[in-house]
């Protein structure tokens, strides 16, 4: 950890003679006050536990930050490894790029595995959620009049793939609503049942909806697909890492997330699951030497990539794990309770995010009623130093909130209290 922080230092220094350093950046003191602290006390659920896991993640000062949804932030541990690796990269450029790291590399894959609890020949290790909804939007050969399901609140980067790779070619899209605010999950999973019809060939769903954080029903609906013979592609930019995922108990076909939200790695780095058995239907994206690989290897054969990030990526895997994936899944719900607790009997605010949990976890949309969502967004970050998305869609004008673990009650008090001055 001495050497980390030297190494650091030593890049900050570097840094500090080239460019001017922006007013937010975080110092080496608040570097060096993260220090690493015992997370792996598995029994220890107290507010006290998760203040120590709030001090390995620096922001900018005074930020309070509720915006993990859009991009998360990575823990001091994890900045560390992926500084480490870079260097390491710098010191013998070739060697590193060109197979010294083939075996972390296969660590990391093997890692990613073992969080989703699946075999780490259905992990590929790539970019972002939108690669990996093009990869599957690009691959399939659909005949003109075979239909393609997409509820109405799927991510754009779920949805454009389709519509260029597919529905210029005939393929119909199906749109379906789905409720701000369900009563239940056989709510949902009814609605695509109706969508379907001989003709439909894959669903293809997000697993949380980015719009008002609703968790959909994925293990349900891919039971009633696989029984009809349709494929299931999920977008889990923001479930990944928020709660447990066992992807084969999921039963979806491909599941692909951006690990630089919920899992706070690196930037850029992705991962993208196929269902062994459905793995023959992908095409890679991109192609060169190597592409006659059977393997899911295949599908992340870019030649020169930033490996640092990737194996950042292990890094960061590791620190969740350390933690404890169960512990996070607990605290999770346990942070959105608390603040809908907060909120509940106040008729100044109105939740547009369903309460069961099996419907939501910790994401969170409020409105402030009477008040325009982008002016509140403006307050919050102007006089409270508070960051989070406002969301116009679907008339929500609502304000979207992550409690993401580096989250603490005291912080949930705060924005409730300052939430009350708008």
């Amino acid at each position: 950890m001495k050497n980390r922080r030297k190494f650091i230092k030593t890049v900050a220094a570097g840094m500090a003679g080239t460019m001017a350093i922006p007013s937010c950046a975080i110092s080496n003191k608040a570097i060096e006050e993260a220090a690493p602290i015992p997370i792996n006390k598995i029994s220890d659920h107290s507010e006290a536990f998760w203040e120590s896991i709030k001090k390995q993640f620096v922001f900018a000062p005074a930020l309070r930050y509720f915006n993990n949804a859009s991009l998360g932030p990575s823990a001091i541990p994890i900045q560390e490894a992926t500084n480490e690796f870079r260097a390491q990269l710098d010191g013998f450029p070739s060697k590193y790029m060109w197979g010294g790291w083939k075996e972390a590399k296969e660590e990391t894959r093997q890692q990613v595995a073992d969080l989703f609890s699946v075999s780490a020949e259905e992990i590929a290790l790539i970019h972002n959620t939108t690669e990996g909804m093009n990869l599957i939007a690009r691959s399939f050969d659909l005949a003109p009049g075979d239909e393609v399901i997409l509820a109405d609140h799927e991510h754009a980067s779920g949805t454009i793939p389709w519509e260029v790779w597919q529905e210029t070619k005939g393929i119909q899209l199906v749109r379906p609503t789905l409720p701000i605010l369900p009563d239940s999950v056989e709510e949902i999973v009814d609605i695509y049942r109706k969508a379907i019809t001989p003709k439909t060939k894959v669903i293809s769903m997000c697993h949380i909806i980015n719009t008002n954080g609703m968790i959909l029903p994925v293990k349900e609906v891919s039971k009633m697909a696989q029984e009809k013979g349709i494929l299931v592609a999920v977008d889990g930019a923001q479930s990944a890492g928020m709660f447990q995922i066992d992807l084969h108990d999921l039963g979806c076909d491909f599941y692909t997330a951006s690990a630089h939200k919920w899992l706070f790695s690196p930037k850029g780095i992705g991962v993208f699951y196929a269902k062994e058995v459905s793995q023959h239907y992908l095409k890679p994206l991109m192609v060169a030497r190597g592409y006659k690989d059977k393997s899911i290897r295949r599908l992340e054969n870019y030649n020169t990539r930033n490996l640092p990030e990737l194996l950042g990526l292990g890094a960061a895997v590791a620190f969740h794990q350390e933690i404890g994936k169960e512990k996070i899944h607990q605290r999770s719900y346990e942070l959105k309770n608390y603040f809908r607790s907060k909120i509940a009997d106040n008729p100044k605010f109105k939740l547009k995010t369903p309460s069961n949990d099996s419907l939501s976890s910790a994401i969170q949309v409020v409105e402030v009623i009477g008040k325009d969502v982008s002016e509140i967004k403006a307050r919050l970050i102007d006089e409270f130093n508070i960051d989070c998305r406002p969301m116009t869609k679907f008339e929500l004008n609502a304000l979207r909130l992550s409690f993401a673990i580096y989250i603490t009650k005291k912080d949930i008090d705060y924005l409730v209290e300052k939430l009350n001055m708008v």
